[in-house]
Formats: structure tokens, C-alpha cells, sequence
């Protein structure tokens, strides 16, 4: 029975499969060098001390290499123009450490760092005019409309022992001109995603690290 690899990066990036062969192969072509390396006899032990350090380097030269050559990364979820809501069974104690905004050949990423325990629910939608919840007070944003982002079973940092990220206003890229942090009210945490034109997204959750993913795409 064949194993898929499933391989993520640092910002929730699946790699499509052609790329997961790169790494792989390249994976076994390094290996080879410790199979050469490996004679017998008095030449091949006099050698050995003298070559592992060089078959070690080798070997960490060339994934490195692989793995910095694999550029596309692939989208999430399946991404339209609709409302998204999700709503887990089991309440749960969340808090967003970190915004993070990249992107990628044909759309824009935004990932949203969480800490604590149980799964996000959310509701997410298009306006052209943002209104902070609880206050009602209209959001500024940079773009022609924006994601109304409410990340459903968030609890104050103070609740979960842990320091105010402090997120504020984070820099877009691509089509996404930036993503404000509108505060948490009853347990759910608002951000609004300016965006240049209304254009198809996809949300999912990912784990290792867990984060809320968000992926517009540019057309």
C-alpha cells in the first residue's frame, strides 16, 4: 500500500504532490552518498572518518536545496463569493496570538495563529461598510470592501494567562491591502480584510501549529 506525505510550511502551505515527489527524491538521491561511502575494508575505514562529516553536508545541502526550489503552494478549501459560518459542538478557549499575511501565485493568504484549546467557529462575509461589534462604530479600512471576519470561541487573553498580542493593523499583500483587528466582545475576535475587488475565498482550519486559514483568490 502506497503512503502519501502530507508536508505543510510555517504559513499552512499544502505541497501539491509534484512537489512532494521533489523532496522525496531528492531525499533518496542524498541518501545514496551514505551507500557509496560505505566500502570495505582497511581504504574504506581509513576514509570513513574523513568523509562523514562531508556525506552529512551533503545530504543537508541538497534537501535544503529541494526544499527551497518548491515554490507553488496550493489553496485550501473551495473558495466562491457566499457567507461562511461554522459552529463547533463544543464551546471552545481560544485567543489569536499573531496575523500573518503572504502572497502566493494566484491568491493571497491570511493566517490566524491560535492558542488555547477546542476548534474555532466562525462567520464570514462580504460589506462595504464594517461596523465594529458591541460598539456599532464604523471600521476605516484601505480597499474597495472588506472580509467581516467574527472568529467564534475566543476568550481575553487575560483568561487563558497570556499577554495582549496587541495585533492592531497588519500589512496586506496581493490583492489584500491589510487586516485590522477590531477587538474581542463575548467571545468572539472581529477582523476586517480590506481587499481591492470582491473576489473568491476559502477558509479551513489547520493544525501543527493550529491556525484558522483565509485564502483569497485573485480571480
Amino acid at each position: 500500500m502506497a503512503t502519501v506525505f502530507s508536508m505543510t510550511d510555517s504559513l499552512g502551505q499544502v505541497r501539491k504532490p509534484s512537489q512532494r515527489r521533489t523532496i522525496l527524491a531528492a531525499i533518496l538521491a542524498a541518501g545514496s552518498l551514505g551507500l557509496a561511502a560505505c566500502g570495505s575494508g582497511a581504504d574504506a575505514e581509513s576514509q570513513g572518518a574523513k568523509d562523514s562529516g562531508t556525506d552529512i553536508r551533503s545530504l543537508s545541502e541538497t534537501l535544503q536545496a529541494a526544499t527551497l526550489g518548491v515554490t507553488g503552494v496550493a489553496s485550501v478549501g473551495q473558495a466562491d463569493l457566499t457567507r461562511k459560518t461554522a459552529r463547533p459542538d463544543t464551546p471552545a478557549q481560544l485567543m489569536v496570538e499573531s496575523v500573518r499575511v503572504a502572497g502566493h501565485d494566484g491568491f493571497d493568504r491570511v493566517v490566524f495563529d491560535l492558542a488555547g484549546s477546542g476548534e474555532p467557529g466562525w462567520f464570514i462575509d462580504y460589506t462595504a461598510d464594517p461596523t465594529q461589534q458591541g460598539s456599532g462604530n464604523p471600521v476605516d479600512f484601505e480597499g474597495a470592501v472588506a472580509l467581516n471576519i467574527h472568529i467564534d470561541g475566543t476568550a481575553y487573553p487575560f483568561e487563558l494567562n497570556r499577554e495582549d498580542p496587541r495585533i492592531g493593523t497588519v500589512a496586506g499583500a496581493g490583492r489584500i491591502t491589510q487586516v485590522i483587528s477590531a477587538g474581542t466582545f463575548e467571545g468572539h475576535s472581529q477582523f476586517v480584510i480590506g481587499v481591492n475587488e470582491k473576489l473568491p475565498y476559502a477558509v479551513e482550519v489547520l493544525h501543527e501549529p493550529h491556525r484558522l486559514v483565509i485564502d483569497v483568490l485573485h480571480a
